[in-house]
């Protein structure tokens, strides 16, 4: 299976049109799009549209720039999936998620975060391949040390080692767009805003 994962677009409706075009021209399967759609929810339009258009199966999480219900209207008025607390299985590969992050406007908490993926996680814990898809990045990771001001998540983190996904898709620190690492046997990536291709 071939994804197109991008995160932190904050609205950017070109950045946009060029990935669902990338999207297109590498035949992905599907685009999953890792939070901070918005800009403190400035604008809505032509986020998801573009990716739709070109027929394309679109899973997203709010970031922290957006609500979950913002998240949830995004996927109920174009068709896409909100992974926020929930999971799906696409061929062969089970998805599960949690969008927010523990700082900024819409904040998650720890807690809550970790709830979240245990419930996601349960409607696909007997699928041999997993992935799960967060907007803030563990904590103790490379990804951690591109800032002063954004901490990882000790539940993501808690969430890897616990469920061991093969990969964990995430983006919020901005400087750490394309970061690959490993916690284990997951690979982590921050995706970034000018996406990432991933073949599983």
């Amino acid at each position: 299976m071939k994804i197109l994962a991008s995160g932190d677009i904050h609205g950017d409706t070109t950045l946009v049109k060029k990935l669902a075009l990338q999207a297109e021209k590498e035949n992905v399967d599907l685009v999953i799009l890792c939070g901070d759609l918005t800009l403190f929810e400035q604008s809505t339009k032509n986020i998801v549209g573009p990716f739709i258009n070109k027929k394309k199966k679109v899973i997203l999480i709010p970031g922290n720039h957006e609500s979950v219900a913002t998240a949830d209207f995004l996927a109920e008025l174009y068709g896409a999936t909100n992974l926020h607390g929930y999971s799906v299985k696409h061929k062969n590969i089970g998805l599960f998620g949690c969008g927010g992050a523990n700082v900024g406007p819409f904040m998650t908490d720890e807690s809550e975060i970790m709830t979240l993926l245990e419930k996601g996680h349960e409607g696909i814990k007997g699928m041999r391949k997993k992935i799960m898809v967060t907007h803030v990045h563990p904590s103790g990771t490379m990804m951690e040390k591109f800032s002063d001001f954004i901490p990882g998540s000790k539940s993501v983190r808690k969430a890897v080692e616990k469920f061991k996904p093969d990969i964990l898709l995430c983006s919020h620190v901005h400087e750490a767009e394309g970061i690959e690492e490993r916690i284990g046997k997951t690979k982590v990536i921050n995706v970034g805003k000018s996406g990432k291709i991933i073949n599983i």
